[in-house]
Parts: C-alpha cells; sequence; structure tokens
C-alpha cells in the first residue's frame, strides 16, 4: 500500500480531511490526528493501540509492525504503509475514526472499506 492509496481512501470517509501534523503529511477529523505519515515516508502512526496489543502485534508480525522509544509510553504503534494491504491498514484507523466522531452525530459511521 502507498500513502496515496491511502489517501484516496480516507478522503472517501465523512469528515476526513488531508492536513499536516510535524511537517507531515496528516489525516484529521473535525480538527483531531486520525494519523500521519511518518518522516521516512513509509510509516504511519496508528493511534488507541494500548501497549499490551501493540507489543503483540510487533513480536507477531515484526516486519509490519513497529515503535520507537518516542512512542513507547504512549498507546500508538506504527505501520509500514509498504508491507501492509489496505484492508489491515483501514481496519487499524477505523477504531480511531470512530473514536474522534462528534458524539452528537450518534451511531457510529461505517467506513467504506478498500475494493
Amino acid at each position: 500500500m502507498t500513502f496515496e492509496d491511502l489517501t484516496k481512501i480516507l478522503l472517501t470517509w465523512p469528515l476526513v480531511e488531508a492536513s499536516t501534523s510535524y511537517g507531515t503529511p496528516s489525516f484529521k477529523v473535525k480538527g483531531k490526528l486520525l494519523t500521519r505519515l511518518r518522516e521516512d515516508g513509509d510509516s504511519l502512526l496508528i493511534k488507541g493501540v494500548e501497549p499490551d496489543e501493540r507489543d503483540m502485534l510487533c513480536e507477531a508480525f515484526p516486519d509490519l509492525y513497529y515503535f520507537t522509544d518516542h512512542y513507547r509510553d504512549y498507546p500508538m504503534v506504527l505501520i509500514r504503509l509498504s508491507r501492509a494491504d489496505a484492508e489491515t491498514v483501514t481496519g487499524m484507523l477505523d477504531r480511531t475514526y470512530q473514536a474522534l466522531l462528534p458524539k452528537k452525530r450518534g451511531a457510529r459511521l461505517d467506513t467504506p472499506r478498500p475494493a
């Protein structure tokens, strides 16, 4: 998967907008960070992944998931886009997306799935 592929997918999700964060391309929901591309151009930040789950993902799929010391104390994991498929990436991002939706919208929004 490429960042361009991801861009095409995420911009179809309601309320998602392209932005920047820390000087890199990002996506936000109503001004709140959904995800951002890291400086290496291949790693994507996935929020809302607690340390136990993150450790399991990194151990089970070390070529796909990892984290740096910077993220050690935060519920986040990094995913290598070049080694991921669209379904895996969007599935991970959908959790964060649902949490960022305005509460007054009511029920969760269904995100379009990649073809």
